[in-house]
């Protein structure tokens, strides 16, 4: 079992920057793959970004990569999503998800993939 909760959320202007971190649960976290996810009103959820159980992989969604960087940090089972140049595009709910492996490029997209989740924090980039 794995809770996580987000936070760091919030209003910025276009051109921003915020940086979400996702607070895990567990003894176990460095065994998971961890997940950034987003979600707007009325739309799928769309991957954002992910990385591998120890941080050597990560991956991004084309619409964020070069603004966005993913990592973790194991000892303190923390994961951490900055977000640079944001744009009102940008603007949903971000959750953070957790699998216990193993990595896939395949499957770490994929939201139904991922066994936990957290609630989510609300990101809001005004034009």
């Amino acid at each position: 079992q794995v809770h996580l909760v987000e936070s760091g959320g919030g209003l910025v202007q276009a051109g921003g920057s915020l940086r979400l971190s996702c607070a895990a649960s567990g003894r176990t976290f460095s065994r998971y793959i961890m997940g950034w996810f987003r979600q707007a009103p009325g739309k799928d959820r769309q991957f954002v970004a992910v990385i591998s159980e120890d941080g050597s992989i990560t991956a991004y969604a084309d619409s964020v990569k070069g603004r966005f960087t993913v990592s973790r940090d194991n000892a303190n089972n923390m994961v951490y999503l900055q977000m640079n140049t944001l744009k009102p595009e940008d603007t949903a709910v971000y959750l953070c998800a957790a699998d216990g492996g193993p990595y896939s490029n395949y499957f770490a997209s994929r939201p139904q993939f991922y066994d936990y989740w957290g609630q989510g924090t609300q990101v809001t980039v005004s034009s």
